[in-house]
C-alpha cells in the first residue's frame, strides 16, 4: 500500500480517532496488511473557529500548506484531513503541492445522496463558511442555537470524554429528527461521541466517509 499523509492538529483527539478507525476498517491478518500513515500532528495551526467565527486569528491556511509540502518531503502520495471546517481551506492547499486530496466532504456527500432531508451537526465555522454547500444537493438544517455545538467542541479540546458530551448531543440530535430523516456528524470532536447514540438515531460520520476513501487511496497501485 502507498502511504497517505494526514495533516492533523486540528484536535488531537480526532487525528487519534482517525488513525484508530483506518486500523479497524482494515481485515489485516499481519502488521504489513495495515495502510501505511505519515502524520503531521501539528497543534500550531490556528484556530479555525478565531479565524472563521470571532475573526481574531490568523488564517490556518499558510500552516496547512507548510504542513502539506512536509508530509509530501516524507514520502506521502496523497493527502487527507480530519477536520471538516478545515476544508474551507482546501483549494489553497492543493495549490501548495502535487498530492492528490482526499476531499472528506465530497465523500461524506456520495454516503448522504439517499438519505433524504438531513441535518447537520458540526461548528457553527462549517455551517457559516458553507463548506458543504457545494456538496449536498438539498439544503440541510442546523440547530437555531450554535452554543450547544461550540460548547461541546470546545469541551472535547479541552479534554472531556465522549461520556459526558453524549447527553448535550443526544438532545440536539433528536430535536433534528423533527424536522429530518437523517443525521450528519460532520465535526471530528462530536466523532468520538457519535457510536454513542441512541440506535434509533440514523447519523452518517464525515470522518467513517474519509477513513473508506484512505484506505481506498492506499491501494492505488
Amino acid at each position: 500500500m502507498r502511504p497517505v499523509g494526514i495533516l492533523g492538529g486540528m484536535g488531537p483527539q480526532a487525528t487519534i480517532l482517525l488513525m484508530q478507525k483506518v486500523l479497524d476498517a482494515v481485515p489485516a491478518q499481519d502488521d504489513a496488511d495495515h495502510v501505511p500513515l505519515i502524520v503531521h500532528q501539528n497543534p500550531a495551526v490556528p484556530s479555525r473557529i478565531a479565524a472563521l467565527i470571532d475573526g481574531t486569528g490568523p488564517s490556518p491556511l499558510p500552516a496547512l500548506q507548510a504542513m502539506a509540502r512536509d508530509l509530501e518531503s516524507a514520502g506521502a502520495t496523497a493527502l487527507a484531513m480530519p477536520c471538516n471546517t478545515a476544508h474551507h481551506y482546501a483549494a489553497g492547499i492543493r495549490a501548495a503541492t502535487d498530492l492528490p486530496f482526499i476531499d472528506m466532504l465530497s465523500a461524506t456527500a456520495k454516503a448522504l445522496s439517499d438519505k433524504g432531508r438531513i441535518g447537520i451537526l458540526a461548528s457553527p465555522a462549517t455551517r457559516l463558511t458553507g463548506v458543504f454547500d457545494h456538496y449536498l444537493d438539498a439544503p440541510f438544517t442546523a440547530p437555531p442555537d450554535d452554543a450547544p455545538l461550540l460548547g461541546m467542541i470546545r469541551a472535547i479540546k479541552a479534554g472531556a470524554t465522549a461520556q459526558q458530551i453524549l447527553p448535550a448531543l443526544t438532545e440536539e440530535a433528536r430535536r433534528l429528527q423533527e424536522r429530518t430523516d437523517h443525521i450528519l456528524i460532520a465535526c471530528t470532536e462530536l466523532s468520538l461521541a457519535a457510536p454513542l447514540l441512541p440506535q434509533d438515531v440514523a447519523w452518517t460520520d464525515s470522518l467513517d466517509c474519509l477513513v473508506a476513501r484512505i484506505v481506498a487511496q492506499a491501494k492505488v497501485a
